[in-house]
């Protein structure tokens, strides 16, 4: 029977895949879960399988019943037994379609739900967790990891079955025809089997290398591309070819290496097969010469060696196919045992949860990735309704680190937030969240249109509702502008607008959301004159009535601010309006101020 080989550099990577124990086995399993809803299918295609392998196993049968026609020994005319044959074929062409289409059923239906699954569970787990994995680990995880299982689904899973009912049926058989032949044939097979071992061994080795050298290579395309401005600017351009070309050569020089390693497998395996074949052949002719056995069984016995020949063979494809999919199950599993920090399922926000004063009281905080250093060392104020708070202090001194905290992408590490009576880390952070509209210095829009951006901030609202967001964010005059106008697309993280038209954008979407708090993290100061001016206009409506906490490089746009917070090393080292701290001599604010109108 064809077997089915992977190309060089397909598949998982070797050094993901993890050895066939029963301990990693029991956790492979529990990723078939999926399966369980669609189980009847399975089943059903298991019956499919069973009956097409009945029909596989019956060809050497029918061949040498056609040589003992040819013999004279058989009850049947040719024309009888080739019929029979054709039907044979007929219902294991039937049988063969149904059993791919049934198990096509459930792996495509049952790894859609894992995808699902999967993506629901990334997509809620907090932001510490994209800094620890990169984005491309998490991609390869919906990707080509749950697509080695929906391979072993409908693939890899099938042809373990009828390599195994072929192997046992095919001896059986080849033991009724004769024992003598049989014990002869599988005298053969432990030096294959010990040969497959240690070849095998070294090919994995070699071949780990090769897909080593491939990931790098794939290292400097994402980081080539990603940098592509860089790249051009330095005219790098030859350089970065040339490092590529080189480490294609390693690819190169390592995949032949195992290449020469597979080619001598390969021949020893055909050597060693085809030689068995002949050793089988010369015993059976002196069975048949001393009329043992029959030249009919001869031949129906050598397509039976070359049935369990090719399982063999096909069992070691298999095997390495499973520590690819125990590899790609136990990462798979270890992501979904993350913990959510939202629940997609969970009701609407409470009706007795009210905005009201936010209080923070001794806030500490270290980042997971560095515990070893504080960032926040000791953070109180006091936010009333409707007031604007303004932190302003040299780059380093946990600005916007405290944004992250207030939008609870991280928890503190000591002391508590406060709402009202209401500790915020011990609300949904769904909840939390849905009150809350962040606008930060480098905004990022998706792919699609003007009109899905600015609804990404109310999925659902009307037409209506989007324009008149735009309209107050003061955007919708250049949109308009557009030849396209609404549909106009904005490009991957939307490069094809300018940097005031994206922040409007963004200040249009906060509008929509109808935050109760607004948190603003250098919203203006990567932007021109004019493109700041714009910008400040937007962010003045959207601050209309609402609690803001903004956070400043460019203190002239805080001067209205009710509370002036100033920090240093992580630490509050002045507070108060802007007038009061620009009263104070040799103040932190005061020295703030006259540096930056110097520079002007």
């Amino acid at each position: 029977m064809a077997k089915r080989h992977e190309k060089f550099g397909a598949g998982v990577d070797p050094k993901d895949s993890a050895k066939v124990t029963k301990k990693n086995l029991s956790k492979a399993i529990k990723i078939f879960r999926f399966v369980i809803p669609y189980k009847w299918t399975f089943v059903l295609g298991m019956v499919f399988l069973l009956l097409s392998n009945l029909t596989t196993l019956s060809f050497p049968l029918l061949i040498g019943e056609m040589t003992k026609v040819i013999e004279g020994k058989s009850k049947f005319q040719i024309n009888e037994v080739t019929l029979f044959f054709f039907a044979i074929l007929i219902i294991q062409s039937i049988l063969s379609f149904f059993r791919i289409y049934t198990f096509a059923q459930v792996s495509e239906k049952a790894m859609r739900d894992v995808r699902q699954t999967l993506y629901a569970k990334i997509i809620t787990l907090p932001i510490f967790h994209f800094e620890k994995r990169r984005v491309g680990e998490l991609m390869s995880r919906i990707t080509s990891d749950i697509t080695q299982l929906q391979d072993v689904l409908s693939i890899t899973l099938a042809e373990f079955f009828r390599q195994i009912f072929t192997l046992v049926g095919g001896v059986a058989l080849i033991t009724y025809l004769s024992w003598k032949l049989t014990l002869f044939m599988l005298a053969t097979f432990p030096l294959l089997v010990i040969s497959a071992i240690v070849f095998g061994k070294f090919i994995r080795k070699i071949s780990k290398k090769a897909q080593d050298e491939l990931a790098n290579t794939n290292i400097i395309v994402e980081e080539t591309f990603q940098s592509i401005q860089a790249v051009k600017a330095f005219t790098n351009e030859k350089y970065e070819v040339n490092r590529y070309t080189n480490s294609l050569n390693k690819v190169v020089n390592e995949a032949l290496k195992a290449a020469t390693l597979r080619g001598g497998f390969v021949s020893f395996i055909i050597f060693a097969l085809f030689g068995g074949i002949v050793g089988v052949v010369w015993y059976g002719a002196q069975l048949v010469a001393q009329g043992d056995l029959i030249l009919a069984d001869l031949l129906t016995f050598i397509f039976y060696t070359a049935f369990i020949g090719g399982s063999v063979g096909g069992l070691g494809d298999i095997y390495a196919q499973l520590q690819k999919t125990i590899g790609a199950s136990d990462r798979i599993l270890e992501i979904l045992g993350d913990p959510s920090e939202v629940d997609i399922h969970e009701s609407e926000m409470s009706a007795s949860i009210t905005f009201g004063t936010i209080d923070l009281q001794d806030i500490h905080f270290s980042y997971p990735s560095r515990p070893s250093v504080e960032i926040l060392k000791g953070i109180s104020f006091t936010i009333e309704p409707g007031q604007k708070i303004a932190i302003v202090g040299t780059s380093g001194t946990g600005k916007s680190t405290l944004a992250q905290l207030m939008m609870r992408f991280y928890e503190p590490s000591q002391g508590k937030i406060l709402m009202g009576d209401y500790a915020i880390q011990d609300m949904p952070v769904g909840d939390w969240r849905k009150m809350v509209a962040l606008v930060p210095q480098e905004v990022l829009l998706f792919g699609g249109s003007i009109r899905e951006n600015i609804a990404y901030g109310k999925p659902g609202a009307s037409e209506e509702e989007i324009q008149q967001a735009a309209e107050q964010a003061y955007a919708k005059e250049f949109i308009e502008s557009f030849p396209e106008k609404w549909d106009t697309l904005v490009g991957e993280r939307g490069v094809k607008l300018s940097g005031g038209q994206r922040q409007r954008i963004a200040i249009a979407r906060a509008i929509l959301k109808d935050p109760k708090f607004l948190i603003l993290d250098e919203a203006t100061s990567a932007l021109d004159s004019e493109s700041e001016k714009w910008v400040q206009s937007a962010l003045e409506e959207l601050m209309k009535n609402r609690t803001s906490l903004i956070i400043a490089h460019r203190l002239s746009t805080i001067r209205s601010a009710d509370k002036i917070i100033v920090m240093e090393s992580g630490k509050i080292v002045e507070m108060g309006s802007h007038e009061n701290l620009m009263a104070k001599k040799q103040g932190v604010y005061q020295k703030m101020v006259k540096l930056q109108t110097e520079n002007l």
